[in-house]
């Protein structure tokens, strides 16, 4: 089998083999940004590839081992993993270390549903390799730098972000991972106060971490703003912390909590996402409700 690329800004066609390699022998990208969830998505690709197989190929290069590192194609490989496929269509192509950067972060962006730790973790590899390559060449600083700016600009643009949040995105990675991966990817950290919080030191982050989750609440844009500032001033003490954080917000109201386990057992098989649980439950209490109101109405 023959594939057909047009290569990058090359008016050249290069005809390139689709060669039959044994999983096994194919290893992940080191550091990869994207997580690949064993999910519902997860599961039609892989009655996909029982069916039809591994259509697009995976895009490796090759290893110093024998082993082949993939570019492109994590997912095409798992699925083909759990479809007890021997071996998945691959192309080779001799990347070097940045070029592979790039390739593996582009190939990612018409994904759905990306983590805000996985556009961080990718922005920030896209962005410093870009850079090595800047400066491997003449070029002066200045220079570089409109390249560095400009290669932000055209990354948001392919995921839909513009240069100022990519730099945002990056920032995150200076998150600790139990709040980046636990509080900001699961959404109890909003992406604007995650940003501010990035500013604090490590341990500045742990107090606060500790905080957070002994008191189950999270701190508003303005908040963070404030451990921002007193941080950058070498103010921020942890009973400064207690006391920011223990300020009541605007508008705060006390948080329902309700054990997902037991109420996952009561639902319908049909709702499945968070969302359709939310409106489930909002359903029931509006249709209680209105069972009440009936009842009253009858004993009038």
């Amino acid at each position: 089998m023959i594939y057909l690329n047009l290569l990058h800004g090359k008016d050249i066609l290069n005809i390139e083999k689709v060669i039959p390699m044994p999983i096994e022998k194919l290893d992940d990208f080191p550091d990869h940004p994207f997580q690949v969830r064993q999910d519902e998505e997860m599961e039609d690709l892989v009655e996909r590839v029982k069916k039809v197989g591994v259509i697009e190929p995976i895009i490796v290069r090759p290893k110093d081992n024998g082993h082949y590192e993939i570019i492109s194609g994590h997912r095409r490989k798992l699925a083909g993993k759990l479809a007890n496929l021997k071996e998945v269509p691959t192309i080779i192509r001799n990347y070097n270390d940045d070029e592979a950067i790039i390739i593996m972060v582009d190939s990612n962006h018409q994904r759905e549903n990306i983590l805000p730790s996985e556009k961080a973790y990718a922005y920030k590899m896209r962005l410093e390799a870009e850079k090595r390559q800047g400066e491997r060449t003449d070029l002066t600083s200045s220079q570089v730098a409109t390249k560095f700016k400009n290669t932000a600009e055209k990354i948001g643009e392919k995921f839909g972000d513009s240069k100022d949040t990519v730099y945002r995105y990056i920032r995150l990675t200076y998150l600790i991972k139990e709040i980046l991966l636990e509080m900001v990817d699961t959404k109890k950290i909003a992406f604007n106060p995650a940003v501010e919080l990035s500013y604090l030191k490590e341990d500045e982050q742990y107090i606060l971490l500790n905080w957070m989750q002994y008191n189950d609440a999270t701190p508003s844009q303005a908040q963070a703003k404030y451990l921002k500032k007193l941080s950058q001033e070498g103010r921020l003490t942890t009973e400064k912390i207690e006391e920011i954080m223990g300020e009541q917000k605007p508008n705060q109201i006390e948080k329902i909590k309700i054990d997902a386990e037991k109420i996952q057992r009561l639902l319908p098989k049909e709702v499945k996402t968070e969302k359709e649980t939310e409106e489930f439950i909002i359903k029931c209490i509006k249709e209680h409700n209105q069972r009440e109101e009936r009842k009253r109405e009858m004993s009038r």
